[in-house]
C-alpha cells in the first residue's frame, strides 16, 4: 500500500505543478529543510511527498526487524525487505536529481520506474511472507503454455509501464508552471503504441484465465481475473483522458491504475509460477510424454 501511495502522492505533485514546490534538495530551500510558508501550498505538497519516504524507510524497517526477530528463518523475506530499503533511497536521491535537473522529463520517467521498481520488492516480498503462513500444497503445475504466457504478461506490461513514461514526457502535465522542456516524440503516435501494448496485455492475461482449468488452479484463476478487471478499468481511464484533453484527475487516476496493474501482473506470475518458499519446496516433474499428460509432485524440506 506504501508503495503504491508513494506513486499516487508523486502524481499529485506533479499535476498540482508542485514539483518545484521545493527548489533545492535535500533542503527544501537553501536555508531551511521544510518549506515556508512563503512558498504555500506547492512547497507543502512538495514536501508532504518527501515525508512519505521517511514513513517508507520506516514501514521497511520494522519489516527487516520483524523478518530477523522470527524464530524460523525467513531469508527471502529478510533480502526482500533489504532490497526495499535501498530502493527507498535510490528513490529518493533520483527524486533529489528531478528536483536539480528542474523536472527533466527523462529523469522524471527515471523516477517513476524507480517507484515501479519499489513495487516490483514489495510485491515479490509480500508473496514470499504469504508463504511461510500458508502451508504449500501439492496442485498440479499449469501447463507450460501458461507458463510461458505469464512471463509474456510480464515483459508487455514491463512495456507498457514504460510506453507509459513517454506518453506522460511528451505529454503537457510537466510538473512545474514554469516552461519545462518535454520529451521531443509525438504525443498520438507513442499513446497509440501505449495503446497496442495494453491490448497485448489483455490477450495474454486472457489467455492465462482461459487455461487456467482444475481445482489446484482456482487461485492464479482468480487472480487473473481480478487483474483482467483492473486492465480493463485502467484502459476506460485511458480513454477518458485520451478523448477530454487529459484532466488531472483522469491522469491521477491512471497513475493509480497503472500501480495496480503492475502490482497484479507480478501477482499472477507468481501465482502461475509457484515460487519456491524457504520452509518447504514444491518440485514438480512434468510427466509431457505420458498419455494423460499429467505432472509426479515431490516435496522436498529446505
Amino acid at each position: 500500500m506504501a508503495s503504491i501511495l508513494i506513486v499516487v502522492t508523486g502524481g499529485v505533485v506533479r499535476l498540482t505543478g508542485s514539483g518545484l514546490g521545493c527548489p533545492k534538495w535535500p533542503m527544501c530551500t537553501g536555508d531551511t529543510l521544510a518549506p515556508t510558508a512563503a512558498m504555500g501550498v506547492h512547497g507543502a505538497i512538495e514536501f508532504s511527498n518527501r515525508i512519505l519516504t521517511g514513513v517508507l524507510c520506516a514501514v521497511v524497517g520494522w519489516l527487516i526487524i520483524a523478518a530477523r526477530l522470527q524464530k524460523v528463518s525467513m531469508p527471502s523475506v529478510l533480502r526482500g525487505s533489504w532490497l526495499q530499503f535501498w530502493v527507498v533511497v535510490l528513490n529518493a536521491v533520483v527524486g533529489g536529481v528531478t528536483v536539480l535537473m528542474r523536472l527533466s522529463p527523462y529523469i522524471v520517467a527515471a523516477h517513476f520506474l524507480a517507484a515501479m521498481l519499489l513495487l516490483t520488492a514489495a510485491v515479490i516480498t509480500w508473496e514470499r511472507v504469504r508463504q511461510h503462513q500458508v502451508p504449500p500444497r501439492e496442485p498440479a503445475p499449469p501447463p507450460s503454455r501458461v507458463r510461458t504466457a505469464s512471463v509474456v504478461l510480464v515483459a508487455a506490461t514491463a512495456l507498457l509501464v514504460v510506453a507509459g513514461t513517454l506518453v506522460t514526457g511528451a505529454g503537457p502535465h510537466a510538473g512545474d508552471s514554469s516552461d519545462v522542456a518535454r520529451m521531443p516524440f509525438d504525443w498520438t503516435l507513442v499513446a497509440v503504441v501505449h495503446g497496442a501494448l495494453a491490448v497485448v496485455v489483455l490477450g495474454a492475461a486472457g489467455f492465462i484465465w482461459s487455461a487456467l482449468t482444475g481445482g489446484g488452479a482456482d487461485s492464479a484463476r482468480r487472480r487473473t481475473a481480478c487483474f483482467l478487471a483492473v486492465v480493463l478499468a485502467q484502459g476506460a481511464v485511458g480513454l477518458w483522458q485520451s478523448l477530454s484533453g487529459l484532466p488531472g484527475l483522469a491522469v491521477g487516476l491512471h497513475l493509480l491504475g497503472a500501480s495496480l496493474v503492475w502490482a497484479g501482473t507480478l501477482r499472477v506470475y507468481c501465482a502461475v509460477r509457484m515460487p519456491d518458499s524457504a520452509e518447504a519446496v514444491v518440485e514438480f516433474e512434468t510427466v509431457s510424454d505420458s498419455p494423460s499428460g499429467g505432472a509426479i509432485p515431490h516435496l522436498s524440506g529446505s
